[in-house]
């Protein structure tokens, strides 16, 4: 896969890039990454990439010049690619979107600063507008960043593990359940005696159980939607029972 990023803080990427799965990624050759500094593409020694708005107010805006010799240059070298900008406007982000990004050839992610990038961009210009949350922060980097590492850990070769992929929040429309490691017991506090059973098959119901619970205690958005068994639905009325008991 072929990731290029455009920003105008570079450097906001070199560590995070040389780290973790996407640090391995690139060392496996699964993924190449490429920074490019919207400045390169800008005229003038002062290298100016953004402008105030027309109309008036307050902030400064994207140039399109920029951008759009930005990309071209990027097609020239690299081929058509599925364009991304990070905005705060753009569709939540989210596990569907990752897995179908992941199936891109090659992605541009775009990111936006300031007021944002001037709107013959974003109308002309790009594939696809992500947010990552109802808040803003200073740029699309830290955005980029999020959807870089959701994206190519889905692909294959990244993770040595690939079926906790599978088992991830939100793969099946709840969240993750609660995970213990050694020791059995710290300040008092102990592991489910379950997980200690060697049981395989009651793991499996707790884990599904306390998968439910925290779905539907947490996020009743996402519980709303979940596909359901009939055994979820039997777990679903013993958590009920265990809730009216403890009061």
């Amino acid at each position: 896969m072929d990731i290029h990023i455009v920003t105008l803080f570079p450097d906001l990427f070199t560590s995070p890039l040389k780290e973790s799965i996407l640090g391995k990624a690139q060392e496996r050759g699964v993924v190449r990454v490429a920074i490019h500094d919207l400045r390169d593409h800008t005229e003038g020694k002062h290298r100016v990439a953004d402008d105030a708005p027309y109309g008036g107010g307050v902030g400064m805006v994207l140039k399109p010049e920029p951008i759009i010799r930005c990309l071209e240059a990027i097609s020239a070298e690299a081929g058509p690619a599925t364009v991304v900008l990070l905005t705060p406007q753009g569709t939540p982000f989210s596990q569907e979107m990752a897995k179908r990004l992941a199936k891109e050839e090659r992605l541009v992610l775009l990111c936006g600063r300031y007021e944002g990038v001037d709107e013959r961009i974003r109308l002309h210009y790009t594939d696809l507008e992500v947010s990552i949350g109802d808040y803003v922060l200073a740029g699309g980097e830290i955005p980029a960043l999020v959807v870089l590492d959701s994206t190519v850990r889905l692909l294959p070769g990244v993770v040595g593990e690939e079926r906790s992929i599978q088992e991830d929040s939100f793969e099946a429309g709840l969240l993750d359940h609660p995970h213990y490691t050694r020791p059995v017991e710290v300040e008092g506090l102990e592991v489910p005696g379950v997980l200690l059973s060697g049981d395989h098959e009651a793991i499996r119901l707790w884990r599904r159980k306390e998968s439910l619970r925290r779905t539907r205690a947490r996020r009743p958005d996402l519980f709303a939607s979940a596909p359901l068994t009939d055994e979820d639905r039997e777990l679903l009325k013993e958590i009920e029972a265990e809730e009216a008991e403890a009061g």
